[in-house]
């Protein structure tokens, strides 16, 4: 009955969100409270809630303070000329913009930190999209596949996790992958390529004058291929010169939502390349540098926790940069609206995965696919643990997959002559669909700095993230690896 309610459940909200039927933090909130009452443990959800809150709280914080931080970084300039050297690189062609997205997430993430990830690589290439009018669930979507094969460095949290529930060595794990892994980021690198040919083919390519234009209107552009979140950006000339080159204003082909965007909401200017806004330090920008190396090394090196790193950076750039508390103030409500939304989300997520955890549903998930197992894929155990990584790292936490359903996996294929370490790999291989999944936190930063509904990019990168998994999948099996 819990297996039932489990998948009833975590059915139920996707396929709300999906269709816009609820918002995430109502059904993150809503639809796990009422599946504990249908459970018959409505009077232990406080317990659960708590628990569930307890657990996430640390990642909030994280996430509040490293929004403040990294938006005061984009106030005062420290990723402009990173966005206008990538601009002039991809000559404003919509291909090698996706191309150096994906590019861009992946160097990002060799420091193992998803969040920061997606706030670096959006806060880069959001002014880029808004301007040229491209999809910006193509953005979250590359972004979040190529975090997610990155993701499992042995410091990126899946193989550590592996590693100790199997008590392996995590370098056994992951070195013989790399090939495996390395295939799977030419996937993700072809698919950007695939996606950025739709754009370019959807819009054309701009030059630099065009994108760099001053916008004189607001115009409705169609949101085009897989637009959850349509860009706007370009002014009334730039938007009519795309027009005669493209046959219109942009409804694209390509998957997503295609709907049209209200394009005249003051947050969506150009700010990135505005040399002209009050809040630029230009004498202050080595300073600005240098704090943000010294802080992403001590996350690296582990020397403090991380939100306590983001607390003390958030609080020292806004000392130096805005020493008057007006202008500290004035800073702090410009990017209250996305620290809400994201720490908002993650409490709310917090719900779900405590019900989940707390009822027993992911318990009896996790038994009831395993006894489900056809005796005759014993010997292809590796090969079963691969496939079964892609969903259920989706519908449950790396905590829960790694820790309750790998020991099991692991010991079924022991019976059968499949090595432990074979397991273990191909418990990897489900992390491109895993970083996109509802209840990891990191997403929310990602779709939240880009103004992007969680269901419309849900709806565009499922599909795309499962074949990258299965991309990495293959490879380990051609290779020998798994």
């Amino acid at each position: 009955m819990l297996t039932i309610l489990g998948f009833t459940m975590i059915a139920t909200f996707l396929v709300l969100i999906m269709l816009k039927k609820m918002s995430p933090i109502a059904a993150l909130v809503l639809i796990p409270a009422l599946f504990c009452v249908f459970v018959g443990k409505g009077a232990k959800l406080g317990d659960y809630v708590i628990d569930g809150v307890t657990s996430l709280a640390p990642t909030a914080a994280m996430l509040m303070f490293a929004i403040v931080y990294f938006g005061v970084m984009i106030d005062v300039g420290l990723f402009d000329p990173i966005v206008r050297g990538i601009l002039k690189f991809c000559k404003a062609d919509p291909l090698r913009i996706v191309v150096g997205t994906a590019v861009l997430a992946a160097i990002v993430s060799l420091d193992g930190d998803g969040s920061t990830t997606f706030m670096i690589t959006v806060s880069a290439m959001y002014p880029l999209y808004k301007r040229l009018k491209m999809s910006l669930v193509v953005m979250t979507g590359v972004a979040a596949m190529a975090n997610g094969v990155m993701n499992t460095l042995p410091w990126g949290g899946p193989t550590a996790r592996a590693a100790t529930a199997l008590k392996l060595d995590a370098s056994d794990i992951f070195v013989p992958m790399i090939p495996a892994l390395a295939v799977g980021l030419l996937g993700v690198l072809a698919l950007s390529y695939v996606l950025g040919r739709r754009e370019r083919k959807r819009l054309g390519v701009l030059t630099l004058d065009e994108v760099l234009e001053p916008e004189t209107e607001t115009v409705l552009v169609g949101a085009g291929a897989g637009a959850g979140a349509s860009g706007d950006g370009a002014g009334a000339a730039a938007v009519a010169k795309t027009a005669a080159r493209t046959g219109g204003s942009g409804s694209g082909a390509g998957s997503g939502s295609g709907t049209d965007a209200d394009l005249s909401e003051a947050d969506d200017d150009f700010q990135g390349l505005d040399p002209q806004r009050a809040t630029l330090r230009p004498k202050l920008y080595w300073f600005n540098a240098l704090l943000t190396v010294t802080l992403l090394t001590a996350m690296i090196m582990e020397w403090l926790p991380i939100p306590v790193l983001f607390l003390l950076g958030a609080a020292l750039a806004l000392t130096v940069n805005f020493p008057h508390m007006p202008d500290q103030k004035a800073r702090l409500g410009a990017h209250a609206e996305n620290v809400l939304n994201v720490s908002g989300m993650v409490f709310a997520a917090a719900v779900f995965t405590g019900v989940l955890q707390g009822t027993g549903m992911v318990d009896h998930m996790s038994k009831w696919l395993v006894s489900n197992i056809p005796d005759g894929m014993g010997p292809h155990m590796a090969l079963v643990t691969g496939v079964l990584s892609i969903p259920l790292t989706y519908f449950m936490s790396n905590d829960g997959f790694y820790f309750g359903v790998l020991p099991v996996l692991a010991e079924a294929g022991q019976a059968h002559g499949v090595s432990s370490l074979e397991i273990a790999r191909a418990s990897l291989v489900g992390q491109p669909l895993h970083m996109s999944s509802p209840l990891v936190p990191a997403v929310y930063v990602l779709v939240g700095m880009a103004k992007v509904e969680f269901g419309d990019h849900t709806r565009f990168v499922v599909k795309w993230a499962a074949l990258t998994s299965l991309v990495v999948l293959g490879a380990g099996i051609l290779f020998g690896i798994i």
